[in-house]
C-alpha cells in the first residue's frame, strides 16, 4: 500500500493549496499594494487552469508514460509553489499560479490512472480509501492553517510549506511507483481540447464568483452562456470523433454513468461544507478561526478511521447497497449539522462531524472505486480526466450553491463583512444541502445489486 500513499501525499499538498490562500487574502493584499478583490484573481486563475489543463492529462499519461506525467506534476506544482513564495506583484503571482494548477491537473487524474493499471482490483477499494482522505483533510486544514501562516508568519509560507512536501512525494514516487504500461495514444483532439477548456473555463469562472458579489452579474451570466455553448459545440465533436478529448461514449456504461452523475450531486451538497461551516461556527457561534479549524478537523479524523472498515463494509453490502443507504445517512448528518447552536455540548459536535466525516469518506470512496469497475484499459485514462474534471466542477459548484443559499437568506450579505450572524440562518441552508445530496439516491438504487463484485468482494447471496 505504499503506492496509495505516495499518491495521497501529492493530492494533499493539491487540495491543501487549493484552499489555504483564502484566509490569507487581505494580508497578501497589503504586501502587494493590491486590493483584496484583485487578489481573488490568484483563486481564480488557480481554478481556471485546472479546469483547462485536467482533460489533457489522460493523453500526456498514455503519450509519455504516467509516472513520468505523474512526476513532471509534482516538480511543476512544487517549483510553481517557490515562484508564487517569492511573487513581488499581482502578475507574478497570477502567473505562478497558472503554472501551479497545470500541475495539480495532471497530480489528481494520473495519480488514480497509476492506482488503477498498479492495484488489482481486489484491493483498489482499500488503496482509494487512502486517496479519499487528502480530499477531506485539505479543507479542513486549509482555511486554519492559511490564516495561522499569514497572522503569526510571512504570508510567503503558504506556499513554501508545499517545498518539503513536494520533494518527499517526488522522492517516493521515483523509489516506488515503477514505469507504468498504457495504450499507445493516437493524434491529440486539439479541437476538443480547445472547446472542452474553454467550456471548462468560462464554467469555472461563472462558478467561483458566483455569491461573491466580486464581479458583475451579468459577466458572471455571459460566463455560463460561453460555457454552455463551448459544451454543447464539443457534445457534438465528441460523438463523431474517434479519439475525443473526453469520450462521452464512457456514459455507456452503467457503472461509470451512475457514479460521475450520482457522484456529482452528492459532492455538490458536500462542496457546501467547507465554505458554510466556518462561517457558522466563526459568525454564528463566535469562534475564532483556531477554535472553529479545531471543531471542523473532526471530520478529517472520522474520515480516517474509514480506511481501516471500508473494504469488510463492501464485503458484507456491496456496492449498490452501500451507497443508497449510506448517501441518506449522509444528507441527513450534513442536514443536521444546520440543528448546532453555540449551547449545544461540545461533544455531540464532535460526534456529529467525526460520524458525518466517516461516512462521507466511506461514500467517496465507493463512488470512486465502482465508476471504474467495468471500464478498459484502452479507455482509463480518459476515464479518469472525466471523472477528475466532474469532481473539479461539482465541488466548485457545492461552494458557489451554498453561498447563494446564504445571499438569499433575509437580511444575510456575505460580502459586507458582517462579525455575528444568527446560527439559525444556517438550518435551512444545511437542510437544502442534506437534500441534494440525498437525490443521489435516485441514481445509486440503479445500479446493479452485482455491480463491482471483483472490487468489492461482495456475492449476491443464492436464492
Amino acid at each position: 500500500m505504499i503506492v496509495p500513499l505516495v499518491i495521497a501525499c501529492a493530492l494533499f499538498m493539491e487540495t491543501l493549496d487549493s484552499t489555504v490562500i483564502a484566509t490569507a487574502i487581505p494580508v497578501i493584499s497589503r504586501s502587494l499594494d493590491e486590493s483584496p478583490l484583485a487578489l481573488n484573481l490568484a483563486m481564480t486563475a488557480y481554478m481556471l487552469s485546472l479546469a483547462v489543463f485536467i482533460p489533457l492529462s489522460g493523453w500526456l499519461a498514455d503519450r509519455f508514460g504516467a509516472r513520468r506525467v505523474f512526476c513532471s506534476a509534482i516538480v511543476i506544482f512544487t517549483a510553481s509553489s517557490l515562484g508564487c513564495a517569492m511573487a513581488f506583484d499581482l502578475n507574478s503571482l497570477l502567473l505562478a499560479r497558472i503554472v501551479q494548477g497545470m500541475g495539480g491537473a495532471m497530480m489528481m487524474p494520473v495519480g488514480r490512472l497509476i492506482l488503477l493499471r498498479t492495484i488489482p482490483k481486489s484491493q483498489f477499494v482499500q488503496a482509494m480509501s487512502w486517496v479519499v482522505i487528502p480530499a477531506l483533510i485539505g479543507p479542513a486544514v486549509g482555511p486554519l492553517l492559511g490564516g495561522f501562516i499569514a497572522t503569526y508568519w510571512s504570508w510567503r509560507w503558504i506556499f513554501l510549506i508545499n517545498l518539503p512536501i513536494g520533494l518527499l512525494g517526488l522522492g517516493l514516487a521515483l523509489r516506488f511507483i515503477g514505469p507504468v504500461i498504457g495504450p499507445r495514444p493516437g493524434k491529440p483532439d486539439i479541437a476538443g481540447f480547445l472547446l472542452v477548456g474553454l467550456g471548462l473555463g468560462a464554467f469555472a469562472f461563472g462558478v467561483d464568483n458566483v455569491g461573491r458579489g466580486l464581479m458583475p452579474p451579468a459577466v458572471i451570466v455571459a460566463g455560463f452562456l460561453v460555457s454552455a455553448a463551448a459544451l454543447a459545440v464539443y457534445a457534438r465533436h465528441a460523438l463523431t470523433s474517434q479519439k475525443p478529448a473526453l469520450n462521452l461514449r464512457l456514459l455507456s456504461i452503467p457503472t461509470f454513468r451512475i457514479s460521475v452523475i450520482g457522484g456529482s450531486l452528492f459532492r455538490i451538497g458536500i462542496g457546501t461544507v467547507p465554505f458554510l461551516l466556518p462561517l457558522m461556527f466563526q459568525l454564528g457561534f463566535g469562534l475564532t478561526p483556531l477554535g472553529s479549524g479545531a471543531l471542523t478537523f473532526a471530520t478529517a479524523i472520522g474520515a480516517m478511521s474509514m480506511k481501516v472498515v471500508a473494504p469488510k463494509i463492501l464485503r458484507l453490502y456491496g456496492f449498490r447497497r452501500l451507497l443508497t443507504w449510506n448517501t441518506l445517512l449522509s444528507g441527513g448528518l450534513l442536514a443536521a449539522t444546520g440543528l448546532l447552536r453555540p449551547e449545544t455540548p461540545y461533544a455531540v459536535i464532535l460526534a456529529l462531524l467525526l460520524a458525518s466525516g466517516f461516512f462521507r469518506s466511506l461514500q467517496f470512496t465507493c463512488i470512486n472505486a465502482v465508476g471504474f469497475a467495468d471500464v478498459d484499459d484502452r479507455r482509463m485514462s480518459n476515464a479518469t480526466s472525466f471523472t477528475s474534471v466532474m469532481q473539479q466542477m461539482s465541488m466548485g459548484m457545492g461552494v458557489a450553491f451554498g453561498a447563494l443559499l446564504l445571499n438569499l437568506m433575509p437580511g444575510v450579505d456575505v460580502t459586507s463583512g458582517t462579525r455575528s450572524m444568527d446560527p439559525a440562518v444556517f438550518t435551512p441552508i444545511f437542510a437544502c444541502a442534506g437534500l441534494v445530496c440525498a437525490t443521489s439516491w435516485l441514481l445509486f438504487r440503479r445500479l446493479s445489486p452485482e455491480a463491482g463484485e471483483e472490487m468489492s468482494g461482495y456475492r449476491q447471496p443464492a436464492e
